[in-house]
């Protein structure tokens, strides 16, 4: 891959925090490879010691549906009360629910 930074790749960063159970999106930037991505996104978001675990995935590899698509995609799960956890008990030594 060429040095100019036009043409590296973009990245998008997900960090997990210290108290956070999951990794949530922080940004952005461009790398031209993983490995350096996941440098400068550690460099970059993490500069406070803010996370325990980083994410860097390449953006063109990501795929997800479109608002277009959100009645289709989500509406049939509504008459499907099974689906739901409503009619459990859920143990009042389970962690984090």
């Amino acid at each position: 891959m060429s040095g100019d930074r036009r043409e590296w790749p973009l990245y998008e960063v997900f960090v997990r925090g210290k108290r956070g159970l999951n990794h949530v999106h922080v940004g952005s930037l461009h790398a031209p490879d993983d490995a350096m991505a996941l440098r400068h996104a550690r460099d970059v978001y993490t500069r406070r010691n803010e996370g325990v675990s980083i994410w860097v995935v390449r953006a063109d590899t990501i795929t997800a549906s479109s608002p277009d698509e959100k009645d289709p995609l989500f509406a049939p799960n509504g008459d499907k009360v099974y689906r739901h956890p409503t009619f459990y008990e859920i143990p009042g030594d389970v962690p984090h629910m």
